[in-house]
């Protein structure tokens, strides 16, 4: 038997470099390419809009000339495949990271409070942080403990990594969310009802964009488990520092250029599959032959990728149709001073959950803060001046030096399809490599074990990477 593939410079035998194309440029695709880039593989990412970023990109607000970040995304310091994403495309220096974790609230009453973990080690740090918390009484502080040994397991356990290869003809992943929901595990574990409404329903909504009656617990309690992780850094939070196309989207362009590659916008793609594997490309008419390609689309857009979905891929795409999409809401506010100190800050018993001071992350001069709700399929049907009031009236209440400031500009963005259902009884997510020779699904819907975040996205594209590199 002959050499195998160089998977390490991404070289069939002396050949030529393997090409491969990637179609969609969010942070899977981005991920996936510039993976496949690094191991000398060349690579053209065809996105069908005119900017790069996909749901988490920028847009210039057209009366501030600012660049306005289309949902606030916070990453955590547990984030490795994120985080070894930046590093690649040298744009670790975009984001960040809190020493420890530290998360300032406001409640209703106008309280403030501040979850700091103390210099113990982990996981010790995240139990004494809550332990210190004032914003519950300690009785309800102390039900925190109970979940430590649930975590811990699965920590040692070691969660599975994304899955890579099909586990059935249909290309879809076995494994199916169970029936239990967030609030019935927090429940189970005997977590008391003031704990679960000031600390965990707004962390599980944050992660999951869904409510915990109707969440599945399996991806929470992962994602738990990562911040209950061996270092302290790993429940931190990473903030971005720069808009997050100029975050990590253009640095990978210039990663993948830099490489040989190619990136190309307005490029609505079409994969041709002749037999039982990949043809081509098709974009407007032009034809591009490739023998490999992922998808880094939404679960939504999978089937308009085929003229004609196959066969083998049938049950798949059906899949990925039949997934419920969920809404997050993000109101822009612009004041003519400054009107609070600190860089975010969670809000409870509101509708708004988090408010951001983008002049403190962008250094911007003026008061601009971005309101963020999670779980909002309630609130997408409302209008703009209804939500802008909604989210003034809020941050009055909370912020002070807010009541007597002018609001001089006001954006509202709307992702009806930010994140998909991980309601139990949701279609199962698939695995990376699929049954049609030469096609590769990344994205954070595919089957990570995560919720609709970053990470899981980042984790699916290298999932689609890896899966094609030894497919090779």
């Amino acid at each position: 038997m002959g050499p195998g593939p160089d998977l390490r410079r991404g070289r069939r035998n002396g050949d030529r470099p393997r090409f491969a194309v990637v179609i969609g440029a969010g942070v899977a695709g981005l991920s996936a390419a510039t993976l496949l880039a690094d191991r000398g593989v060349r690579v053209l990412v065809l996105e069908a809009r005119g900017r790069l970023g996909g749901r988490a990109t920028a847009f210039v607000d057209r009366e501030t000339g600012e660049r306005v970040d289309n949902g606030q995304h916070v990453l955590f310091g547990c984030y490795a495949e994120t985080l070894a994403f930046l590093r690649r495309i040298g744009a670790d220096a975009h984001v960040r990271t809190q020493p420890t974790l530290e998360i300032p609230f406001i409640d209703t009453a106008g309280r403030r409070s501040v979850l700091r973990c103390p210099p113990l080690p982990a996981p010790l740090h995240l139990l004494g942080g809550i332990l210190g918390w004032t914003a519950v009484p300690l009785r309800d502080r102390l039900t925190a403990l109970r979940l430590a040994p649930a975590l811990l397991a699965r920590r040692v356990a070691r969660p599975p990594e994304p899955t890579a290869d099909v586990t059935s003809p249909g290309g879809t992943a076995v494994g199916v969310s169970g029936a239990e929901t967030v609030a019935e595990w927090l429940r189970a574990h005997r977590q008391s009802p003031r704990l679960i409404t000031a600390l965990w329903e707004p962390l599980a909504v944050a992660a999951l964009n869904q409510p915990i009656s109707e969440a599945a617990a399996d991806p929470f309690v992962r994602v738990l488990s990562m911040l209950f992780g061996p270092s302290r850094t790993a429940s931190a939070l990473v903030l971005p520092s720069k808009p997050l196309d100029e975050m990590y989207a253009e640095p990978a362009r210039r990663f993948i250029e830099a490489h040989g590659g190619e990136v190309r916008t307005h490029a609505l793609a079409r994969i041709v599959v002749e037999g039982d594997g990949v043809a081509g490309v098709e974009i407007r008419g032009e034809r591009i032959d490739t023998t490999e390609v992922i998808s880094a689309v939404p679960w939504h857009a999978v089937r308009s990728l085929f003229p004609a979905v196959p066969a083998a891929l049938a049950r798949t795409v059906d899949h990925a149709a039949a997934m419920e999409s969920k809404t997050i809401v993000t109101v822009n506010l612009w004041y003519d001073r400054i009107v609070m100190e600190e860089e975010f800050v969670g809000l409870t018993g509101r509708t708004i959950q988090w408010i951001f001071d983008k002049r403190r992350t962008f250094g911007e001069s003026a008061s601009h803060l971005s309101l963020v709700t999670s779980a909002a399929d309630g609130l997408a049907p409302l209008s703009h001046d209804e939500l802008v009031g909604i989210a003034a009236r809020e941050v009055a209440d909370a912020l002070p030096r807010a009541r007597d400031a002018r609001l001089v500009r006001a954006t509202v963005v709307r992702e009806k399809q930010a994140t998909f259902s991980i309601a139990p009884g949701q279609p199962p997510r698939p695995a990376a490599r699929t049954a049609v020779r030469g096609v590769f699904l990344a994205g954070d819907w595919i089957d990570t074990g995560l919720p609709g975040t970053i990470e899981s996205a980042a984790a699916g594209g290298h999932a689609a990477a890896r899966a094609m590199l030894k497919e090779g």
